[in-house]
Order: C-alpha cells, then sequence, then structure tokens
C-alpha cells in the first residue's frame, strides 16, 4: 500500500523549492551587483561578501586541480537522495526533522548547481569575531 505524500515528511519539500529559490535568488544578485572580493558591512561581526569557492566549507580542497567539482557534486547528489528517502519513511507530524533535512536539500541543491553551472559555489556571507573571519 503506498503512503499518500501529505502523510509523510514529502509534505515539507515545498521548503526546498523556498530555500532554493532563495539561495539562487541571492546568488545571482550578488553576482549581479558585486565585484569578485567586494565586501558590504550589514552589522557589526556580519559582511557581505562576494567569493567563490573552488571546495567545500572553508575551502577544503580548493586548490585540488579540478576533481573536487564532481566529487563534492556527488556527495550532494548522495546527500539529497537519502535524506528525501528519511522524508519519505519519516511521518508529516515530524515537523522538526522534515524542516532540517528540507532545509540542508535546498542549500545542497543551490551549491551543486553553482559547481554545475559556474565551476564554483559562490559566497557571500561572512561572519566574524575580531579578525577571525
Amino acid at each position: 500500500m503506498s503512503k499518500s505524500i501529505c502523510s509523510t515528511g514529502l509534505r515539507w519539500l515545498w521548503v526546498v523549492v523556498a530555500v532554493l529559490i532563495i539561495d539562487l535568488g541571492s546568488k545571482f544578485l550578488i553576482l549581479q551587483n558585486f565585484a569578485l572580493g567586494e565586501t558590504v558591512p550589514l552589522f557589526p561581526s556580519l559582511n557581505l561578501h562576494y567569493a567563490r569557492n573552488y571546495g567545500a566549507a572553508f575551502s577544503f580542497l580548493a586548490d585540488s586541480g579540478g576533481w573536487q567539482r564532481w566529487f563534492f557534486s556527488g556527495i550532494a547528489i548522495g546527500i539529497c537522495v537519502v535524506l528525501t528517502v528519511l522524508m519519505y519513511r519519516s511521518k508529516a507530524t515530524q515537523k522538526l526533522n522534515n524542516i532540517a533535512y528540507a532545509l540542508i536539500i535546498g542549500g545542497a541543491l543551490g551549491n551543486l548547481f553553482d559547481r554545475l553551472w559556474h565551476g564554483f559555489v559562490v559566497d557571500m556571507i561572512d561572519f566574524y569575531v575580531g579578525d577571525w573571519h
């Protein structure tokens, strides 16, 4: 017997769509309005700063010659598949888990799009404390 999508965590897929729209839209605005390396202070300890990330978090493996683009794309696809299956297996009433999965999937898909389209991930949030960025 098949489950109704509304009775599973897939009910929360709209969060994925919302996150993806916000992610791609904000990156589009950065690409259109910022020069590479440009910084705009927002608040103390928070800047908008256009950077290109060819690696993963904190530019991990950024200087590895290009193979990491496909490696991290594969990881993103795998994570999206696993989390979508987890959402399908969970109940729609498990809001916190499903929303967390959806947020991760949306961010992973946004970064996947960046990697495949641009060859890098558009980074823009610079949170810092003192001189630690």
